[in-house]
């Protein structure tokens, strides 16, 4: 999809010092890549303590088939 958008240019700066990216699309890609990685991760933190597993489930046996 392309688009044009306004950038501050301090911010960019600054995300091109902690990454490798060597261009302005390579580093909106990776910003765009680690906040959906970051979102699914805190959405499974969210379900800690909702998930219920069966006391007598036996994981090495299915692992073993």
């Amino acid at each position: 999809m392309r688009t044009n958008i306004v950038i501050d240019d301090a911010l960019m700066e600054e995300a091109f010092r902690y990454t490798e990216a060597k261009t302005k699309k390579e580093l909106i890609h990776l910003a765009l890549e680690t906040l959906i990685e970051t979102r699914k991760k805190r959405s499974l933190l969210d379900l800690k303590g909702k998930v219920s597993f069966a006391p007598d489930y036996d994981y090495k046996e299915v692992r073993s088939r």
